[in-house]
């Protein structure tokens, strides 16, 4: 039996557009021979519906299409279809994989394990399978598994997450687990999800085979990458990350040896990168956006968002406004000019000295400027208004370009160079954001990013010598606290147990707390770590506990 995963990209909530794309996948893989297709968690609505489920007609629109599109694809056709979608039984609704063949639905395997962490909430939409269920395919015992269902083995993780685990119910009764997901990307899941696969066809001496989404979906971002392994473990074939494809396997390899397994997965700052571009695309593309806009200033921030913002959306839909003062340093205009021209953006020069002053005028009426935090801001604000002017009557989208570190310590300005509608680099912390500015410069074989901008001392430039050290630790000191404190949840105790300076951790915890009203009303940010700003975190604004 040949089997074909289809990989695609599907749009949440747009269900005609994603019905096409499974009708295109479908009739490619018959024509090529494919005896069942198989495709991610949720493809008909796309992942996270979010509240979408909870519209009665969005869910009667989903079955129509089952029924009377999907199912009537497979008349006649010696190909099945086995697909995700949400589907009432018994006036429940389950998160489903449901095989269509001969034009109808033959069974539908509900999703047992619902997850309800970090920035998954399944639990507030569906029911849980109450059992799990063998079905025959293709003449092969087969468990049809829904993305967490494979993520409980209690071998392979120290304290499981559920009392429940779906493989063990059917251990010694299956030959084939096909496993539909939506998994989303963060460095180093690719390597974590392969060898948790590989372990669990060893364990159950079963070809296991999985299907994941690809594309982003607002913060979220899903890597693709589908997978196949054999009855020993070993993975056969591997899909292509971050894009879409139609990958087939003839079923006989998931149960023989193979002499060429497939290499390594190289997993590292280029799929970060890879990640962030796909997130940009998919963002504007989706919101109905063709181009962005964003503030040039000469550092790293920016230069790097600029370059992603480039490859994604191509050069000519990119433009970089460069928004000097009476503070910004000639080398700031220099580099952001050089980094616009190497990578052939268009790019504008717009002082903002005058309104500046004018509002210098309007706020110290009785003596000269303060040059205080206020003054600092406002300058701030007054590029970020002048970002969303262009992006109101140009139809830009604005890319917002503050990275993790600073977004964590509340070192950015609300209004101001927060204003936009997508934070590129919001999970990214600042040394990453260095990292991310030496591959792109060795991926182009040149240099985009200028040398200048990797070498100088970041600085906010908002008075006279300023740099960000004044106002906080070295990143080098505050990256390793804040993904202490953010991404492993270890309380002050635990990081000073670590052995982190206890004035510095105490500070740090102090100015990441005091920031979340920031965060609250930032513009969503891409994904890429264990835990970023946005669903997967979610902290009172007024708070009373201080550890």
């Amino acid at each position: 039996m040949k089997l074909a995963l289809a990989q695609l990209n599907p749009t949440v909530g747009a269900l005609r557009y994603n019905t096409g794309k499974i009708a295109c996948f479908y009739r490619e893989a018959a024509a090529k021979g494919a005896r069942l297709a198989v495709f991610p968690e949720l493809a008909v609505t796309g992942y996270p519906p979010q509240d979408l489920l909870l519209y009665r007609g969005f869910i009667e629109s989903v079955e129509k299409i089952v029924a009377d599109e999907l199912a009537p694809l497979t008349a006649g056709s010696d190909t099945a279809m086995l697909v995700g979608a949400p589907y009432r039984v018994d006036n429940a609704l389950y998160n489903t994989a449901l095989l269509l063949e001969k034009g109808s639905i033959k069974s539908a395997h509900l999703k047992t394990l619902l997850p309800n962490y970090d920035v998954f909430d399944e639990r507030r939409y569906f029911t849980p399978s109450p059992g799990s269920r063998i079905d025959i395919i293709g003449g092969i015992p087969a468990a049809v598994t829904v993305c967490e269902d494979i993520w409980n083995d209690r071998d392979f993780f120290d304290r499981p997450a559920y009392d429940r685990d779906p493989l063990e119910e059917l251990s010694g009764r299956v030959k084939l687990i096909i496993n539909l997901s939506a998994s989303p990307y963060h460095l180093g899941k690719q390597a974590l999800r392969e060898k948790m696969i590989g372990f669990l066809a060893a364990k159950y001496k079963a070809g296991l085979v999985y299907v994941n989404q690809v594309g982003g979906n607002d913060e979220l971002i899903f890597d693709g990458a589908s997978l196949a392994f054999n009855d020993r473990g070993e993975l056969i074939r591997r899909a292509s990350s971050f894009e879409e494809e139609l990958l087939f396997i003839e079923s006989e390899a998931l149960f023989s040896p193979t002499a060429a397994p497939a290499p390594p997965l190289g997993e590292g700052i280029g799929s970060v990168c890879r990640a962030l571009v796909l997130g940009i695309k998919d963002y504007l593309g989706k919101t109905g956006f063709r181009k962005a806009v964003l503030g040039l200033s000469g550092g790293i921030d920016s230069a790097v968002t600029a370059a992603l913002a480039a490859e994604a959306l191509g050069p000519e839909n990119v433009l970089g406004v460069l928004m000097p003062s009476l503070y910004s340093s000639g080398h700031s205009v220099e580099d952001a000019a050089a980094l616009a021209r190497n990578l052939g953006i268009a790019h504008r020069i717009i002082p903002i000295e005058r309104p500046f002053n004018a509002f210098l005028e309007l706020f110290n009426p009785a003596g000269a400027p303060r040059q205080d935090l206020a003054e600092e801001n406002l300058q701030a604000r007054i590029r970020g208004n002048i970002l969303m002017f262009i992006s109101n009557r140009e139809g830009y989208l604005a890319l917002t370009t503050g990275n993790k570190s600073e977004l964590a310590a509340g070192y950015c300005t609300l209004y101001g160079d927060m204003s936009g509608g997508l934070a590129v680099l919001a999970d990214v912390p600042k040394v990453m954001v260095y990292d991310l500015a030496r591959h792109l410069n060795e991926k182009h074989g040149r240099e985009i990013i200028p040398a200048r901008t990797l070498t100088k001392a970041p600085s906010a430039e908002l008075r006279p010598g300023q740099k960000d050290e004044d106002s906080l630790p070295p990143y080098g000191e505050l990256d390793p606290i804040l993904h202490h404190y953010i991404e492993e949840n270890l309380s002050p105790a635990e990081m000073i147990d670590r052995g982190h300076d206890p004035a510095r951790v105490r500070r740090i915890v102090g100015l990441v707390d005091r920031a979340e009203y920031k965060r609250r009303q930032a513009a969503p940010g891409l994904r890429v770590t264990t835990r970023a700003f946005g669903s997967g975190r979610r902290m009172p604004i007024a708070r009373g506990y201080d550890y």
